[in-house]
């Protein structure tokens, strides 16, 4: 059987992960008590929950201190034929804060006493003998809900289709690197688009910038030595049981040529690897 664990600091988003996994056919249950993880596993290896994909739980804070400190015991005490994998929610504090503020729900961990920093606090200590033994962390900081539904899809389902699944991003350096980004190329160095004054307002997505970039010498050459880097290594990845990579390219204002080019390399790998996606972070 399959078992996914999703656990990971309040306001990271474990909720929309554990709908997303019942979307797909899982069978899920929020808060678990981790000390039951060995009985539900027995419970769902019978013939009546074959026809889920798999099952999924969710365990975080809400445990008793002595559960999540066994953690790492409870796991291991699990049979063998049971697929395991770890899912942990991340998110950086000022993100949390904001979050709780603009929902205004109280943190499981805060009281009167207890403030909602200092509640974010314990809270990341408590879960450490989880997030230590996570197979997948992912840093949802900058997601949006559809974001991570499509990061739960491809980087958790995506590990039973037996090849590996591409996503190509583009983004802009000025909002920062995509946390969960396995390859950056910068390509701030090509000629910009947004300098030609008919240019600036339209994306890489329009053909008027495409046909740009395809007269600059530097677009031709970078491209060029790009695809041939991940025509090599890409396949060696995939032979590393890797199931999952993000390649992401970053300009100043993700617009014009990190769009362009994550544009081309999807164009030109989607025959090659058929789970591909292509994502442009800021013009969403």
């Amino acid at each position: 059987m399959r078992l996914i664990i999703i656990s990971g600091r309040s306001g990271s988003g474990k909720s929309t992960a554990l709908n997303q996994l019942e979307d797909e056919g899982f069978y899920c249950i929020d808060n678990l008590p981790a000390s039951l993880l060995p009985a539900l596993v027995k419970k769902t290896s019978g013939e009546e929950f074959e026809l889920f994909s798999g099952t999924a739980v969710c365990i975080d804070a809400r445990n008793a201190w002595k559960d999540l400190r066994d953690f790492g015991a409870i796991l291991a005490s699990l049979p063998s034929s049971v697929q395991t994998q770890v899912l942990f929610l991340n998110a950086q504090e000022v993100t949390l804060l904001q979050r709780f503020g603009e929902t205004r729900r109280r943190h499981p961990l805060s009281t009167q006493s207890i403030p909602l920093a200092e509640a974010i606090d314990k809270e990341r200590k408590l879960l450490e003998p989880i997030s230590t033994t996570a197979s997948l962390v992912l840093d949802t900081s900058q997601m949006t809900i559809y974001e991570l539904r499509d990061a739960i899809k491809q980087r958790l389902l995506g590990t039973t289709s037996g090849s590996m699944s591409l996503l190509v991003q583009s983004f802009g350096f000025k909002r920062g690197i995509p946390a969960d980004a396995d390859l950056v190329f910068d390509v701030r160095m090509l000629p910009n688009p947004h300098w030609v004054k008919e240019l600036r307002l339209k994306t890489g997505l329009d053909a008027e910038v495409q046909e740009f970039m395809d007269t600059q010498p530097m677009t031709g050459e970078f491209y060029s030595d790009l695809r041939h880097y991940l025509d090599q290594w890409l396949p060696h990845y995939a032979q590393g049981n890797r199931s999952y990579m993000n390649i992401s390219l970053g300009c100043t204002g993700g617009q014009h040529r990190s769009v362009y080019l994550a544009n081309r390399l999807y164009t030109h790998y989607r025959q090659q690897y058929p789970d591909i996606h292509v994502r442009h972070r800021e013009l969403q």
